[in-house]
């Protein structure tokens, strides 16, 4: 195994205080910030489709994909750890330069999908306040770039972490729509596999909570905050209590939308965060419908933009060799903030003179589906071959990872051609 991290110019982990706690809280952020992101815009507005077209139906999923989503990421942090490497590099030394590329095709895909969807909510939350798109952009551009622009991870991970938390608004918005218990538990049991529209928001679920930049953030971030094998399991809790998080705010979203809009029977299509937002009002009061549902929908895009734009700039640097490290400089590594930059800027600029991007966000929720055979398979063949042998995935467990990741691409990749009408 090679040296941990060799990019990185300098040690970013500290010595954590003594103690399980102690070492909990010095490890805690790589997977809060990815699950954090997981809950972004695309995922909120997927969430809100399920519960107004589906009731409470789609409820039981969220609860299913909790240990699912810790299975995959605890992969991600598993080779983080023990292999000192990023996701891209690992496939790169593992399988070779093709198969790299093909994972960081798939893996900008889902990035430029999942940015134009970031930023047009946010531009989103400022429409409802009047603010143009040219100023709402800006102010979130440039917002983007200083979190990111200051050489250390740390940084970059705190400012993640204090964004993120605007999602919590959305318990707020759940509570406020006083959903009736006896009604939640009798629809989350009611199951129609047999509707092929009820499938296909199926696979946009399992798209919005696993996607590939999210493998690769968080593999890279283990790496460049070089956590080493005594920081694995605090790094697990961490990445366990992310898991929990994000899928309880996918919870209330759908709670919230079943509770209100879907008891009118209206069912109108919530494909914007102001259809979402507008639909609201009139159940949970302007306060809760308008200004708790926009520092949600702020918090959940600005956290996500900057955790995808930077999965690829870590994930291009690992494959092409440039440097790719959060503690150098933007002067000591251009390509890598550059990338980073890009992804930013042509986001805004994109989103600036296409105003209706937010209603692809299913879309893109499915895409991501339909490539988790290729990402779940790169993962899984990773932590079989490249791990040492001590804490490879084999024996019983392998058999369950194997099983659960098949079972979760063939709902993926079933309903999201079922639901475009290719199957």
């Amino acid at each position: 195994m090679r040296d941990l991290q060799s990019d990185t110019p300098a040690a970013t982990f500290a010595a954590p205080a003594p103690g399980a706690l102690g070492r909990f809280v010095a490890v805690l952020g790589p997977g809060l910030v990815v699950m954090l992101a997981d809950t972004d815009v695309g995922s909120i507005i997927t969430a809100g489709q399920s519960g107004v077209q589906w009731g409470y139906r789609l409820l039981l999923l969220q609860v299913v994909l909790v240990p699912i989503l810790y299975m995959v990421q605890e992969l991600t942090v598993r080779l983080g750890i023990f292999t000192g490497r990023g996701h891209g590099e690992l496939i790169r030394d593992t399988f070779g330069k093709f198969w790299a590329w093909v994972s960081v095709i798939g893996l900008a895909i889902a990035t430029g999908g999942a940015i134009l969807t970031e930023l047009s909510g946010v531009a989103g939350v400022g429409e409802l306040y009047g603010v143009p798109r040219i100023v709402s952009l800006g102010l979130a551009g440039l917002t983007l770039l200083l979190i990111v622009m200051t050489g250390s991870y740390r940084r970059v991970e705190r400012a993640a972490i204090a964004v993120g938390l605007f999602e919590f608004a959305f318990f707020g918005v759940a509570w406020a729509a006083h959903p009736h218990l006896k009604a939640m538990l009798a629809q989350s049991v009611q199951i129609p596999f047999a509707d092929k529209r009820y499938m296909y928001l199926v696979a946009a679920n399992i798209g919005a909570v696993i996607m590939p930049w999210m493998i690769f953030y968080q593999q890279s971030a283990v790496a460049d905050k070089r956590l080493r094998p005594e920081h694995f399991g605090a790094a697990r809790m961490d990445t366990a209590v992310g898991a929990l998080v994000t899928q309880l705010v996918m919870a209330a979203v759908l709670v919230a939308a079943a509770a209100t809009i879907a008891t009118n029977g209206s069912h109108p299509a919530l494909d914007t965060v102001g259809e979402l937002s507008a639909a609201l009002t009139p159940f949970l009061g302007v306060a809760v419908g308008k200004v708790v549902f926009g520092l949600g929908i702020i918090g959940a895009g600005m956290v996500a933009a900057i955790v995808s734009s930077l999965a690829l700039a870590w994930g291009l640097g690992e494959v092409t060799g440039y440097k790719h490290s959060l503690e150098h400089r933007p002067f000591e590594a251009r390509w890598f903030y550059g990338v980073y930059a890009f992804c930013v800027l042509a986001g805004c600029i994109v989103v600036r003179f296409s105003p209706n991007l937010v209603s692809l966000n299913i879309g893109v929720q499915v895409m991501n589906a339909l490539l988790l055979p290729v990402v779940l398979g790169f993962l899984i063949a990773l932590a079989v071959r490249a791990l040492p042998p001590t804490v490879r995935l084999r024996g019983w467990y392998l058999w369950v990872v194997a099983a659960v990741a098949t079972v979760t691409c063939a709902l993926g990749v079933f309903g999201g051609l079922q639901g475009i009408g290719v199957v």
